[in-house]
C-alpha cells in the first residue's frame, strides 16, 4: 500500500510533505507492531527498551540517567520506567560505588527470561524489513541520520 492509500490523500504540499507524513505513518504502523508482541507479556516498548539496555551492560550496573541518554523514546520517564520494571521484578536496584546520590541499576534473571523470551518475536518484527536489500537499508539508516543532524 501506499501512503496515498493508507490516508486517503491523493495530493500533498510538496514531497517533503509526503516524507513527514510518510514517515510519522510507518513509525506508529511499526510501533503497533511491536506493540502487539509485548501485550501479552505485559510489558511496553519503552520498559523493553530500558530491559534492552540493561541487558548490554552484561551485568554491569548502570545509572538511571545513562539509561535516559540510551533510550530510544526521549520523552520517557525513566525513573518511572524502571519502578515498574522493579515492581515486575525485572530489574533490580544497586547503590552506586561512585556517587552515593545515583542509583544504579542491573537487570535481574526474570528480565534475562523475558527477554529470551521476547527475541523470536522482536527478530520477527525486524525481519519485516527484509523486502529491502541491506544497502537499501544502509541508505535509508544515512539518510534518516542526516534529517538529524540539523537538529536544534
Amino acid at each position: 500500500m501506499s501512503i496515498e492509500t493508507d490516508i486517503k490523500q491523493k495530493k500533498f504540499r510538496s514531497p517533503f510533505q509526503k516524507l513527514a507524513l510518510n514517515l510519522v505513518y510507518t513509525t506508529k504502523w511499526l510501533e503497533y507492531k511491536q506493540l502487539e508482541s509485548f501485550k501479552e507479556h505485559d510489558i511496553t516498548p519503552q520498559q523493553y527498551n530500558v530491559l534492552r539496555i540493561l541487558r548490554g551492560q552484561q551485568g554491569n550496573p548502570i545509572k538511571v540517567s545513562d539509561i535516559t541518554e540510551r533510550m530510544l523514546d526521549k520523552s520517557s520517564n525513566t525513573s518511572r520506567l524502571v519502578d515498574k520494571l522493579l515492581a515486575k521484578n525485572l530489574a533490580k536496584r544497586t547503590s552506586c560505588e561512585s556517587d552515593r546520590r545515583a542509583v544504579d541499576v542491573v537487570i535481574t534473571e526474570e528480565g534475562l527470561e523475558l527477554l529470551n523470551v521476547l527475541d523470536p518475536f522482536i527478530e520477527d518484527w525486524e525481519n519485516r524489513f527484509n523486502i529491502i536489500s541491506e544497502a537499501e537499508a544502509e541508505q535509508i539508516s544515512a539518510l534518516l541520520d542526516k534529517l538529524r543532524e540539523n537538529e536544534d
